[in-house]
């Protein structure tokens, strides 16, 4: 295995573990005036995900900035491309910080209310925006000769992309909708068994419709699985995932139903960027598309900065396995944490 796909790798790698930890925190947001009904219940909601959401973040961070150096030719195709969406994404993510940090610091119900909205805003556009941004990339960018993107911010919002939207939208609220359900009990945790069954029903719907899309759509991007079988079990590990999903949550195992949404979500991901290896960004004209190879920084760059990864990602590990098994258990309302 070369320098260049073991970056692809890990920078893979941090992609799924935000997808997977922000991803909770993104759905409980999004979910936020389902879930809570009550001053008292929202605290909760709020308490579940205070600790956790900027630990979070640092795997977005991790592997933008992973991304920057070892491609970054890709890094600059697609944040200039995606520059308006980028930039909504952002706003929605500072929304949502500052919603988590100021809504109790005045005692006001005009003051909460505004925050509370901010929360929920903060957290559906961003679930929203990056299966849309996923779209793009799957369906294939218009690059010209300096790899710049030639489409304009309508162009973005194609079915195509929408429709991923959909499926990474739905896959954030299955996140959210089983750590509440890990993380509560009562009302909320009764709430949140009631929502699981339709967000699940809706997403085997947007997945399956999805598929089928994406074979219609990108059908270059099943050429590896055609070639390697064996990775069709990548996207059987997806579908084993979305139905120990409601087994378990009958079974009032919630741990196990929060794994199983994970794993869907790892899954998926790894789905897609099987598909798309050796490409970072495919582009209309195949023969502009950005591969690991072409968008790549300079061999010995890619080294030092293996060694810095070596050094660096497990203390990123240490620190969000000591920030999970710290706030470990069932939140409650009250004055501690958020």
């Amino acid at each position: 295995m070369d320098l260049n796909t073991i970056w692809f790798l890990l920078v893979g790698i941090l992609i799924i573990g935000y997808a997977i930890l922000d991803g909770f925190d993104l759905g409980v947001g999004s979910l936020y005036y389902l879930l809570g009904k009550t001053e008292e219940e929202k605290q909760v909601l709020l308490n579940s995900v205070g600790p956790f959401w900027d630990g979070n973040e640092v795997w977005l961070l991790t592997g933008g900035g992973a991304l920057f150096a070892a491609f970054p030719q890709v890094y600059a195709s697609v944040f200039s491309g995606f520059y308006l969406a980028m930039m909504v994404v952002l706003l929605g993510l500072i929304f949502r910080a500052a919603a988590i940090e100021f809504r109790n610091k005045v005692e006001s119900e005009t003051w909460k209310k505004r925050w509370d909205f901010l929360f929920f805003l903060g957290s559906f556009l961003p679930a929203l925006l990056f299966g849309v941004a996923v779209g793009n990339v799957a369906k294939g960018l218009p690059l010209d000769s300096a790899y710049n993107y030639t489409g304009g911010f309508l162009a973005l919002l194609n079915p195509y992309s929408l429709l991923l939207g959909c499926l990474g939208l739905a896959a954030f609220l299955m996140q959210g909708v089983t750590y509440t359900m890990l993380k509560t009990e009562g009302a909320v945790q009764e709430r949140a068994k009631g929502l699981f069954t339709r967000i699940w029903i809706v997403f085997v719907a947007v997945y399956v419709i999805s598929a089928v899309a994406t074979y219609i759509v990108a059908p270059g991007l099943f050429a590896n699985y055609a070639k390697m079988p064996a990775l069709f079990l990548v996207p059987l590990l997806a579908l084993a995932g979305i139905i120990l999903g409601p087994l378990s949550t009958k079974a009032g195992r919630y741990g196990m139903a929060f794994l199983a949404s994970s794993v869907t979500m790892a899954a998926m991901i790894l789905t897609m960027a099987l598909g798309m290896y050796p490409n970072w960004v495919p582009a209309t004209d195949p023969n502009l598309s950005l591969t690991i190879y072409n968008a790549s920084s300079s061999p010995l760059t890619l080294k030092i900065m293996l060694i810095i990864a070596l050094l660096g990602v497990p203390v990123v590990l240490f620190y969000t396995t000591y920030v999970y098994r710290v706030f470990r258990g069932k939140v409650q309302a009250g004055r501690q944490g958020y």
